[in-house]
C-alpha cells in the first residue's frame, strides 16, 4: 500500500473539514426539526446527514494526526467530498424536495464548501512526499 508523508496544506484542509463538518453534523442531528422549518428541507434528511457527518469527523481527525496517512484514503476522501457536493445539487433540481429560498442557499453554500476542501485536499495530496509501504 503507498502512504505519504502528508504536506501541512493537506493536514490543515483535513482539519478543517473535519471542524466544519463536525459543527454542521452536529447542528443539523440536534436542531433538525427547526432547521427544517426554516430551511424547508425534511426532518430526516437533515437528522441523517448530521448522522452520518459524525464517523466521517473521526475518519478526518484521525488521519490528520498521522505521520503518514494511506493514499487511497484521502484519495477516498475526495471523492467522497465531490459526490457530496454533486449529490447536494441534485437534491435541488431533482424535485424530490421543496426547500425555501433560505435552504436553497443553504445547500448551496455548504455545496461549495465540502468542493472547496476536495479542491485543498487535492492540492495538499500534490505537494506530499509519497514513500512506498
Amino acid at each position: 500500500m503507498t502512504t505519504i508523508h502528508p504536506s501541512p496544506l493537506l493536514r490543515q484542509a483535513l482539519l478543517a473539514d473535519a471542524t466544519t463538518s463536525g459543527a454542521f453534523g452536529l447542528l443539523m442531528l440536534l436542531a433538525a426539526d427547526p432547521l427544517s422549518r426554516l430551511l424547508g428541507l425534511p426532518e430526516g434528511l437533515l437528522r441523517g446527514a448530521g448522522l452520518v457527518l459524525l464517523p466521517y469527523v473521526a475518519l478526518l481527525a484521525w488521519l490528520s494526526l498521522r505521520g503518514e496517512m494511506p493514499k487511497a484514503l484521502i484519495w477516498g476522501v475526495i471523492i467522497g467530498n465531490i459526490a457530496w457536493t454533486a449529490d447536494s445539487l441534485l437534491l435541488l433540481v431533482s424535485g424530490w424536495v421543496s426547500p425555501t429560498t433560505a435552504g436553497y442557499a443553504f445547500v448551496i453554500m455548504q455545496a461549495l464548501v465540502v468542493l472547496m476542501y476536495a479542491e485543498l485536499q487535492i492540492m495538499g495530496l500534490r505537494r506530499s512526499n509519497a514513500a512506498m509501504v
